[in-house]
């Protein structure tokens, strides 16, 4: 099996995740997926995938994932192993689409406007 290459974007996190046969081994960044992730919740959004196609333990995946939060990342990181997992066998996407881990969440931070304290919070109002 030749090395899969996918790309997960969240917020402003961009992953981008090589999936080949292996062991099982997750490497972040060039450190270990618990290291980088430490809380068990992240990891655990890491691995969803992972679990829902039964493919613990069979794939070693290197991500390489920047900008953005730790949980904008994890989610990041989770779509782009979720298409990886589409692309390596059609069926996962059956399993996949109905937990919504194939979705972009296209939520964005709101820019800040002119005359305004941040993005809708407005600067007191003085009526005298």
């Amino acid at each position: 099996m030749e090395v899969i290459h996918k790309i997960g974007r969240r917020k402003t996190a961009v992953a981008r995740v090589y999936v080949a046969s292996g062991t099982g081994n997750i490497t972040v960044n060039k450190k270990e997926l618990n290291a980088y992730f430490t809380t068990t919740t992240l990891q655990y959004k890491v691995n969803q995938p992972l679990a829902l196609t039964n493919n613990e333990g069979n794939f070693d995946i290197k991500v390489s994932v920047f900008g953005g939060g730790i949980t904008g990342q994890a989610e990041a990181v989770r779509l782009a192993i979720s298409r990886a997992m589409c692309e390596l066998d059609a069926e996962n996407r059956l399993t996949l689409k109905p937990e919504g881990l194939l979705t972009r969440d296209p939520r964005m931070v709101e820019r800040k406007k002119f005359g305004q304290k941040k993005a809708r919070k407005k600067f007191q109002f003085s009526k005298r």
